[in-house]
């Protein structure tokens, strides 16, 4: 049985690119971040963000562009606004 084609999306696309360098940019000051204990309290919290957005990533490579995609971005960019008005980075 062939395999079904995956449905993509430019700016979803564009999307996901501008966000992972955004992740990026936030682990790197997380990383300059002199104190051990606060740095580790930071990385933990960031982390559930940085999950949602691989796995954003990781469907989009394998499935594409679907009905479920933009809630699942939506719920990265409200995740990634809460860690950003409770930690500030």
């Amino acid at each position: 049985m062939p395999k079904r084609r995956r449905k993509l999306s430019k700016s979803y696309e564009s999307l996901i690119t501008k966000s992972l360098k955004d992740i990026e940019l936030i682990t790197a000051k997380i990383h300059d971040i002199d104190d051990d204990d606060i740095r580790l309290e930071y990385a933990i919290a960031f982390s559930t963000v940085k999950k949602l957005l691989d796995q954003i990533h990781i469907k989009y490579k394998e499935i594409g562009y679907d009905t479920d995609s933009d809630d699942l971005f939506t719920t990265y960019l409200n995740s990634l606004e809460s860690f950003k008005s409770e930690y500030e980075i």
